[in-house]
């Protein structure tokens, strides 16, 4: 393949985890690469390894000039943008009760509205192109709402919900949608990257607040591996517009959705009679 039609990824939040295996994986390829952070020179080196075939751009995806900005050079440089991955984002876990509203808007700016806003400036690049793949990193917590996590889970769920209205939008143009949800992977996702609001209602201890130590005490040793997920995501975007909307990585991701998505069908089938009996009589 020419280096003209090599494939040209925009990858956010690659200054650690997820995004950054991601985007050495894809400069190891031979391809062509946005690779971005809020701080440029975390990244600095790592595109350093692809020579002209990698550009470092500061991209803060809560701040819409930056958004403009980087969207804008990666064109002027490669052309176009083949692969989106809006991975950019962090955890935030409290009680519902006990959330902390700045915590919770911040939370949703990163998460979805940053999302939101930077796939926006790219579909247009895309809709000319007649081609083009979008990878949203979710999580399970995306299928699944978890004691601890509920505003963080509500981020996650918003940004599933809007991608498939996105996927209908955009597939007969020729540009596929996936929803990438991991389960615990081995990244910072659960370190230093985690904020929490700690627990001090005792009726809570038990859920949450168990789950909140977990979360921390667990980190560093997470059965997901990121490289291999890198790898996963490549061969997703590979598939081109016939891409899965879904995708879990890691067992215990993936026996803990297809629990909870086929008890959810089961709730839902139980219920049918009383489902059926709101609508007008027919006739």
């Amino acid at each position: 393949m020419s280096e003209t039609k090599t494939p040209v990824w925009f990858i956010t939040g690659c200054s650690t985890g997820l995004g950054r295996e991601l985007a050495r994986r894809v400069i190891r390829r031979g391809w062509r690469v946005a690779v971005t952070a809020r701080d440029a020179a975390q990244v600095e080196e790592l595109a350093s390894e692809g020579g002209e075939r990698a550009l470092a751009l500061k991209l803060d995806v809560t701040k819409q000039t930056e958004i403009d900005a980087a969207v804008k050079e990666a064109v002027q440089k490669f052309g176009g943008i083949s692969v989106l991955v809006n991975n950019a984002g962090y955890g935030y876990q409290s009680t519902v009760e006990e959330g902390e509203e700045a915590e919770i808007r911040a939370q949703f700016e990163a998460n979805v509205f940053g999302l939101f806003a930077l796939t926006r400036a790219v579909l247009p690049v895309m809709r000319a192109q007649k081609s083009g793949n979008i990878i949203n990193i979710t999580s399970v917590a995306g299928l699944i709402g978890f004691p601890g996590s509920g505003y963080y889970a509500a981020s996650k769920h918003a940004v599933e919900g809007w991608s498939d209205s996105l996927r209908a939008e955009v597939q007969p143009l020729g540009i596929g949608v996936t929803c990438v949800e991991p389960g615990p992977f081995r990244t910072d996702w659960a370190g230093r990257s985690l904020k929490q609001t700690p627990s001090r209602i005792a009726d809570y201890a038990e859920t949450a607040g168990a789950r909140l130590a977990s979360t921390k005490e667990r980190s560093g040793t997470q059965a997901g591996d990121p490289v291999r997920a890198g790898d996963a995501m490549i061969e997703l975007a590979q598939k081109g517009v016939g891409a899965p909307r879904h995708i879990v990585l890691g067992a215990w991701g993936f026996e803990a959705a297809t629990q909870a998505m086929k008890a959810r069908l089961d709730e839902i089938a139980s219920q049918k009679a009383l489902s059926l009996s709101t609508d007008f009589p027919a006739g």
